[in-house]
Formats: structure tokens, sequence, C-alpha cells
């Protein structure tokens, strides 16, 4: 969790410095992060397959199949992190199609090409911190994406406001700042991983070699089903972000601000999932199916407490949250009555990602793409547009639509890891 937090820490800390330019900047951060979602999340799942493919080797005891795994990982990801910042750069000049506020467009132009090139930095990080997890070893790589972090907030600090005789870059200066502090993180991990004995038997033997093509196929049957779920998901709250710029700035700079809390509560619970994976995965790889079906059970217990914790949160002080992030009363307002929609979701949210974690952890990554494309193309993305449009409920009728999608994604999802568990029997 504090590894995953530390990334989400870099756009959390983007959102709040940013908001101190005022509603455009906000509102153009927005609608980059949400171009840049597609293609990066897409990218997590398809690499997601390292965790599992390394969990069940460690089961095993299998050394070569874990380094494999890391060696096919890194080379998936320099490749996805390419695709992806070649994708953002022809989608940037073509993204008044899109119907969003001319002078919004033009704001995010620069800081999407500059975040659009730190997603490959990004992605080998993950997989290598993925890697590590999956052999016990947590702590280094938390630490050193949490120094990341520091280094974001100066560079923002630096570059966004003009101190230390820089010039102002505004909302360019945070993407250079995620750039540079990206590239940072995993000089720093790719440091780590080459020096840590305890992972040194684990490692590729020689890492330039002609890839083994069973290895790759089953990467990509691993990753791709999953890389399509968080494309789905995400993908809706995009369109809800988009429907949200149809509206007005003043709602897509709200809708930044809640989305951007909502998201770092989620990353809570998607990396005690991807901790649930892992033991899943452990235990898949022994054959201990009693453990991984209690593993299951208990994360998604923990996960109601934890989410619980944070919808008080948002129920609570969604006033003062939303006034930190901006000035302006009118987005502030918005924002506030957005977080309370928030709150009410947090719950299904942290059960949906910790039943889909587990069953990645089994493997079972095909059925569950069918079932996030129901929860959120079926239910959620119609029923954002009829509150929100038709019945004229505006914003917040845009967001009942996507918690309602969550919850029917949580639904659905523990009913199939109940289902796997009943299925087996040893």
């Amino acid at each position: 969790m504090a590894g995953l937090v530390g990334q989400m820490l870099m756009g959390l800390t983007d959102t709040l410095m940013v908001g101190q330019l005022g509603t455009l900047p906000l509102a153009a951060a927005a609608f980059a992060g949400s171009l840049i979602h597609l293609p990066f999340v897409a990218a997590i799942g398809l690499v997601s397959a390292v965790a599992v493919m390394t969990s069940h080797a460690y089961g095993g005891h299998d050394r070569a199949a874990a380094g494999e795994a890391l060696r096919h990982g890194v080379g998936l990801a320099a490749l996805a992190g390419a695709a992806s910042a070649l994708f953002l750069l022809v989608l940037r000049d073509r993204s008044l199609w899109l119907g969003q506020p001319a002078d919004v467009v033009t704001e995010a132009r620069a800081y999407i090409g500059w975040v659009g090139w730190s997603l490959g930095p990004a992605l080998v990080t993950l997989v290598v911190k993925q890697f590590s997890e999956a052999l016990n070893r947590p702590w280094p790589p938390t630490l050193i994406l949490l120094g990341g972090v520091l280094l974001n907030v100066l560079l923002n600090w630096l570059w966004i406001f003009g101190r230390g005789g820089f010039p102002a870059l505004g909302l360019e200066g945070a993407g250079l700042a995620t750039l540079a502090a990206r590239v940072a993180t995993l000089l720093g991990l790719a440091w780590f991983v080459a020096r840590d004995r305890g992972l040194a038997e684990w490692l590729p033997r020689r890492w330039l070699q002609a890839l083994n093509g069973q290895v790759a196929r089953r990467q990509l049957e691993l990753g791709w089903p999953v890389g399509m779920q968080h494309l789905l998901e995400v993908g809706a709250f995009v369109l809800g972000a988009f429907m949200m710029g149809w509206l007005s700035a003043e709602a897509l700079a709200a809708h930044q601000i809640a989305i951007t809390c909502a998201a770092t509560t989620f990353i809570f619970a998607l990396g005690f999932g991807m901790a649930v994976s892992i033991r899943v995965g452990h235990a898949w790889g022994a054959r201990d199916h009693a453990r991984w079906r209690r593993t299951g059970w208990i994360g998604l217990g923990f996960a109601i407490v934890l989410m619980s914790g944070f919808g008080l949160l948002f129920l609570l002080a969604n006033r003062p949250i939303a006034r930190a992030f901006v000035p302006e009363v009118e987005v502030a307002t918005l924002a506030a009555r957005l977080l309370v929609v928030a709150g009410l979701f947090q719950v299904f949210d942290g059960l949906q990602v910790v039943a889909l974690s587990a069953l990645r952890g089994l493997g079972d990554v095909r059925r569950p793409a069918w079932l996030v494309a129901l929860a959120y193309w079926v239910v959620a993305l119609p029923l954002a547009a009829v509150l929100g449009f038709a019945a004229g409920w505006g914003a917040v009728g845009v967001w009942v639509g996507l918690a309602t999608g969550l919850a029917t994604a949580a639904a659905t999802l523990i009913a199939r890891f109940r289902a796997m568990g009943s299925n087996i029997d040893i």
C-alpha cells in the first residue's frame, strides 16, 4: 500500500499545487489526466502478470521462472511505455474533437507531452516493484518510491512557481517534474535490485538473450485481460470526465479534485489487493487451496474496514478537503458535493479491487474482464448520462451513475471468487 500510495502522491501533489494557479490550470490537469490514464492503466494491467508469475514461482521454489518473469516484464513495460507515449502525442493534437473547452485543451498540451514520456520509466518501475514484493522484499522499493514523491514535490515548487531562479512554468512545470522524478525513481530501484543479496538468486542469469516464446505468451495471456479490465473501468471514468467538460470548466475542475481524492484512497485498497493477489498466488503455486480461500475472504473483510474509514472522512470533512485544493468558492462547493458521493461508494470500490486481485492471483482473468465490462459500460455509463443530463442532476448525477457501476462490479466479482472456491475442492 505504501509503495502504490507513494506513486499516487505524485498526482495528488500535482493537483494540490496546480490548484493554486486557478480553475483553468486545474481543469486542464483534469483533462490531461483523463487522457493519460487510458493507456497507462491498460499498460499496468498488461505488466501485472509479473506479480502473478513471480508469486507462483516463489510458491513453487522455481528461481529460473521468477527471473524470466522479470526479464520479459521489463521488456514488455518498455514497449508499452513507448507505445503509450506515442499514442498520447497523436491524441493530444486531436483532442479538440472530444468537445472540451479550447482554452483547457491548449493549457494541457505541454503537460500531456512530458507526462506521456514518463510512462515508460513508471511502468518499468512497477514491474521491478512487483517482482521484489512477490519475493517478500516490499520495503526498499517503497522507500525509494516515497523518495521520488519528495523529489516531485521539490521540483514542482521550483518549476511550477518559478522558485530558485527557475522560470515559472505553471502546469508544464508539473509535467516536467513528474518525468524527472519517475526517471530518478527507476534509477534508484535498479540500483537496489542489482545490489540486494536476497534477490540475487532470483534474478535472470542472462538479460540479453532471445525471449522465451512460452513465457511471453503466458505473460500476455494473463496480462491482456487485466489490461482490458483496467481500460474498461478507467475508460468509464474518463468518459465521465468528458461529461464534466461538456457541463462546464468548473465542473471539470471540481471533478479533478474529487477524483484525485477518491483515486488516492482507492490506491490503498489496490495496494492491499496486490498483497492479496501475491499471497493467493503463493498458495495457488503451493497447491494449498484452503489457504488461498482464507486469504481472499480475509482480504475482502479488511477492504470493508479500511474503506469505511475513508468513506466517513469524505462524508464528514468534504468541505475542508475541497477548499484545500482551490480558492474558487463555486468549484470547491461542487467538489464537496462530489466527495459526499465518493464517501458513499468507498466500500464498493475497495471490495471490487480486492476481489479482482484475488481472482488474478488464481490466474482467473478472462471472466472478470466481462464482469467489469458489464458493470461499467452496461450499467454505470448509461445511468450516468441519464442522471447527469436527462434528469438534470448535473455533475452529481454523473458520479452517482459511476458509483452504481462500482457496486455492480463488487457484487459480481465477489460472486465469482466464491464460485471459484466452491469449484475447487482438494
